[in-house]
């Protein structure tokens, strides 16, 4: 989809410094490369014991549950990296608030090339965000994604990753399935309190260009391998698929399907055969992943920006049903369009963290209990659109923005388990959410607004989100 970034900073190891030394020392080298696995391709930095268990491992807070409840998705920048006090500020801010679920991809968005050669395994960068989600008494989540470039007709080597997004968002080849299961199976052992894993990220690469539609087939065999694998290593591990994008489309348009619709637009009907496939042939799953966005694949927020977020409860209704209700996660959900380079900068603050709370409201009321927000962190500076804190580039930074009170908040009250209750709201604009003990309140008008919540009137600013007791 190319929605998001995907540089992981990877390192660039070089060999230069050891040749022009001398023809000895250039022989030398020479015969070495000969030597190497991968026919030469360079394997420094790497090792071969890559399902040695790193660290510490810890009792996680939902080692034993497929609902994990909300949290956040780590990307290319975060804040296991940058001055130790704004590190520290984050982890204890995350383990203060009890913890919140946290999403790290194998390869990209923040982590290396796991095997650049195969058999010789790099885990340093994943090994720091693990450190991190650990310090923060959180329970971490791996996505399966994405592949080494030799695994996918690519060159082996730590010099060679192709970190072009084309490359990045290519699927191993069928030949090298088992390989990618096998990787699966080193990053469990290494990581034994990772018990949530998901398979692959919006069936990237698998797209069936002769058919125009996804690959579903060789997704699911992917998944079946990669399941029964991880079951191998542990049977307590829970693993979830298939990560497809719930695009929707004009509801006149020709892939339109006729078996979701409403006022935001039509699923595609290409997602539904092959979320059917996979439902249909998976060999298990102890929880259901999606993602998606709440406006169309044309961009279009119909009939509103508010409204197209109702996309979220229909789609996880509709999804729910069809796996008899598995635990429903959103591994990825967006409300503001980006913009041609990718960003979301377009809104202000109080309305894009409005909006989000609209949406996060429709994904709980379409029964999901576990859901990730995509954090934009940048690396430096003093301001982050959408992102949870300020970059951690300096001691002062780590400072949470209003996006982290909003995902804490709702983790916090509406963890997995949590009943939600009626409560009366007087206003159509006032969007709402409720426990026995609290309401989510969010004012979806750019104006002031006074509405009867609960049977109390309530003042409510422009676009303003506000937890009220009960």
């Amino acid at each position: 989809m190319g929605r998001h970034g995907w540089n992981s900073g990877a390192r660039r190891w070089r060999l230069t410094a050891l040749l022009g030394v001398g023809v000895a020392a250039l022989a030398l080298v020479v015969t070495l490369l000969n030597t190497l696995p991968g026919n030469g391709a360079s394997t420094e930095g790497t090792t071969r014991d890559g399902d040695k268990v790193h660290g510490s491992p810890t009792a996680t807070p939902d080692a034993t549950n497929p609902e994990v409840g909300w949290g956040f998705t780590h990307t290319q920048y975060s804040a296991d990296e940058g001055a130790a006090a704004a590190v520290k500020r984050v982890e204890g801010r995350l383990a203060d608030a009890g913890g919140l679920p946290q999403i790290q991809h194998i390869m990209g968005w923040g982590a290396d090339n796991p095997e650049p050669v195969e058999g010789r395994y790099d885990f340093e960068a994943m090994d720091r965000r693990i450190d991190f989600v650990r310090a923060s008494g959180s329970t971490p989540v791996v996505t399966l994604c994405c592949a080494p470039d030799w695994m996918k007709g690519g060159k082996a080597g730590v010099d060679d990753t192709n970190w072009s997004q084309g490359a990045l968002e290519t699927a191993p080849e069928p030949e090298h399935f088992d390989d990618f299961a096998a990787l699966a199976v080193t990053v469990a052992k290494r990581y034994p309190d990772v018990r949530h894993f998901i398979v692959w990220n919006e069936f990237k690469g698998f797209w069936n260009d002769a058919e125009a539609r996804w690959d579903h087939e060789g997704y699911t065999k992917l998944y079946n391998l990669v399941y029964r694998a991880l079951k191998k290593v542990n049977p307590d591990i829970m693993v979830g698929g298939p990560y497809l994008v719930m695009d929707s489309v004009d509801p006149r348009a020709e892939e339109a399907s006729k078996a979701l619709t409403g006022p935001w637009g039509a699923l595609d009907q290409r997602t539904v055969d092959a979320f059917a496939y996979w439902n249909e042939h998976k060999a298990g799953a102890d929880f259901v992943v999606v993602d998606g966005s709440s406006y169309t694949r044309d961009d279009e927020l119909l009939p509103d920006e508010f409204t197209a977020t109702d996309k979220f409860t229909a789609v996880g209704e509709w999804v729910r049903k069809q796996t008899g209700d598995l635990p429903l996660w959103w591994a990825e959900y967006y409300v503001e369009p980006a913009d041609g380079n990718d960003d979301r900068k377009g809104w202000s603050e109080a309305r894009r963290v409005a909006v989000q709370a609209a949406g996060m409201i429709a994904l709980a009321k379409g029964g999901a209990t576990s859901g990730f927000y995509w954090n934009p962190q940048e690396e430096k500076g003093t301001e982050c659109a959408g992102c949870l804190w300020t970059p951690t580039d300096t001691a002062g930074g780590g400072a949470k923005l209003p996006m982290y009170d909003l995902v804490a908040r709702f983790s916090k009250e509406f963890r997995p388990g949590t009943e939600h209750r009626p409560v009366s709201v007087d206003k159509p604009d006032v969007r709402v959410l409720a426990t026995n003990h609290v309401i989510l309140a969010v004012n979806t008008l750019d104006r002031q607004t006074s509405a009867k919540i609960d049977g109390k009137k309530v003042e409510l600013q422009a676009y303003e989100v506000r937890w009220l007791e009960r």
